[in-house]
């Protein structure tokens, strides 16, 4: 039963990132992960920043850095509407190491003007990354 496919697609603002048939998806929901199979029950979540990781049909893994949206399953059709998302073998982990220093250096020193809610978010989104293509 758990090797049944179902549609998904993952959409960006910018672009659609994948539609395939699909026999699991694991999000990470802001009250906590969970996992999709075929049949799942009509589903709206709100995403957090983390990883949404997709087994296809021949066993393969696809792991995606994301930076939070909304998951929506109905009809054995899940899409996945995302502000980022970022293929774990697409990350550029120099830039991402760049990032999160820049971010934490920001945050430490504090200077006058920095906005501090958006270089929260920059690090979490560095480090987001940073895991993803090292557990990938």
């Amino acid at each position: 039963m758990f090797d049944k496919p179902f549609a998904l697609e993952i959409l960006t603002p910018e672009k659609t990132v994948l539609t395939a048939q699909v026999v699991s998806v694991s999000a990470p929901g802001v009250q906590g992960g969970f996992q999709v199979l075929v049949d799942h029950a009509p589903l709206l979540s709100t995403l957090e920043y983390g990883r949404v990781i997709v087994r296809g049909q021949d066993g393969t893994l696809l792991t995606f850095a994301t930076s939070g949206g909304f998951l929506e399953v109905r009809d054995n059709r899940v899409r996945v509407l995302l502000d980022t998302a970022e293929r774990f073998d697409e990350i550029d982990v120099r830039r991402a190491q760049a990032a999160r220093e820049r971010a934490e250096r920001r945050l430490r020193e504090r200077a006058a003007g920095v906005d501090v809610p958006r270089a929260e978010a920059a690090l979490l989104r560095a480090l987001n990354r940073l895991r993803t293509a090292s557990v990938s």
